[in-house]
C-alpha cells in the first residue's frame, strides 16, 4: 500500500482510474479504512470517469498513529461538552481536514470533487468551507452538523455502539472482535437492505487484518465532540453540495442530515427510504448515480427532500 507525507504525518492511500480525469477524493467515516469503501463502488467512479483517490485518516488504518496520545474518556469528554468546559483532543476535525487536503497536494490534485460517509463527510464539510477554491463539490452521506438539540442515536444503536466486546481486554482475540463489529454493524444497518451475516464477517476480517485500533476510534471520537458545532462554517460553504442521508439511519437520524442540508446555502437533500447508516450493496448503483449527476451539475440545486423509494 502506497504512503505518503501530509500534514507533518504519513497518510496510506489508494487511486484507481485515469490520473488524467476529473480527481474524486473519498473520506471514510469513524475508525474505519480506506478499504471501507466497496470495491465495486469505488470501480463504479472509475467507470464513471473519475479519478478516484482514497486514504486511512490519521489514527486509522495504515496511518500515522497517535498512541502517544493515550485513550481518552469519552465519558468525561462529554460532561466537559454538555458542561461548556474546554477540552483538549490530540487533535481535532480541522486537522483531518487538514490531511485531506495536504493528500491532495502530495498528489499534485489542485481541485477534487469531495465524498465522505460519517466521520469522512464532517471532514469534507470542513474542506469545503476551509478551503473553498479546492473543492469542485461536496457530497456529505449520513452525516450531521453537530448543531446541538439533534437527535442521538436510537437506543438499540447506542447499546450496540457503547457495548465492549467479549475478551476486549484482549488483543489477540480477533473472533471477539469480528463478533462485535458484525453486532454492531448490523445494528447500525439498512433495515430494508440488510447485508448477510457471512458477508459481514468476511468483511470485517478483512479490516481487522489489515488494521486493528481501538484508542483510535476514540481519539476520532473525541475530535468529533470537540468540533462541537459546525453550523457557522457549514453556512459559509459555496460548493455545490448534496447530502445523502437514509430514512432508517439509527445512529445519525434523518434529522441530522436535514438540518446539514438546510444550514448549507443551495444543498440538495437526498433521502433514501430504508437506508441506514452503512452502504449497502443494493444501493450503490443509486448513489452512483447521484453522485455523477451532482458531479456534473446535472442536479438543480435545492434543499428539497427527494425520496428514494424502494421497489
Amino acid at each position: 500500500m502506497p504512503s505518503l507525507n501530509a500534514n507533518g504525518i504519513r497518510i496510506a492511500f489508494d487511486t484507481a482510474g485515469d490520473p488524467k480525469s476529473v480527481p474524486l477524493l473519498l473520506i471514510a467515516g469513524l475508525g474505519l479504512q480506506l478499504t471501507s469503501w466497496p470495491d465495486e463502488f469505488v470501480e463504479g467512479l472509475a467507470d464513471l470517469g473519475f479519478y478516484v483517490i482514497r486514504f486511512d485518516n490519521r489514527d486509522s488504518g495504515l496511518s500515522t498513529k497517535f498512541e502517544h496520545a493515550g485513550t481518552p474518556s469519552l465519558t468525561l469528554a462529554w460532561l466537559k461538552s454538555a458542561l461548556r468546559l474546554p477540552l483538549h483532543p490530540p487533535y481535532r476535525l480541522e486537522d483531518m481536514a487538514d490531511d485531506a487536503i495536504g493528500v491532495l497536494s502530495a498528489l499534485g490534485v489542485a481541485r477534487a470533487h469531495v465524498v465522505g460517509m460519517s466521520l469522512g463527510a464532517m471532514i469534507g464539510q470542513l474542506m469545503a468551507a476551509k478551503f473553498p477554491s479546492r473543492v469542485l463539490s461536496l457530497t456529505s452521506i449520513m452525516s450531521t452538523s453537530g448543531r446541538r438539540g439533534l437527535p442521538g442515536p436510537t437506543p438499540a444503536a447506542r447499546r450496540a455502539l457503547l457495548r465492549r466486546p467479549r475478551g476486549w481486554h484482549n488483543a489477540g482475540d480477533i473472533d471477539s472482535a469480528v463478533d462485535y463489529n458484525v453486532q454492531l454493524l448490523q445494528a447500525i444497518g439498512s433495515p430494508a437492505y440488510p447485508t448477510p451475516e457471512k458477508h459481514l464477517r468476511r468483511r470485517v476480517a478483512r479490516a481487522l487484518r489489515r488494521n486493528c485500533c481501538p484508542g483510535g476510534v476514540v481519539r476520532q471520537m473525541l475530535a468529533v465532540t470537540a468540533s462541537g458545532d459546525r453550523t457557522p462554517q457549514l453556512q459559509t460553504i459555496a460548493a455545490p453540495t448534496l447530502v445523502i442521508h437514509g430514512a432508517a439511519d439509527p445512529l445519525v437520524p434523518l434529522a441530522c442530515g436535514v438540518d446539514t442540508a438546510q444550514a448549507i446555502p443551495g444543498a440538495r437533500l437526498e433521502v433514501i427510504e430504508g437506508m441506514g447508516h452503512d452502504l449497502p450493496t443494493q444501493l450503490l448503483e443509486r448513489l452512483l448515480a447521484l453522485i455523477d449527476a451532482h458531479a456534473h451539475g446535472k442536479m438543480a440545486p435545492d434543499s428539497t427532500p427527494r425520496l428514494f423509494v424502494k421497489q
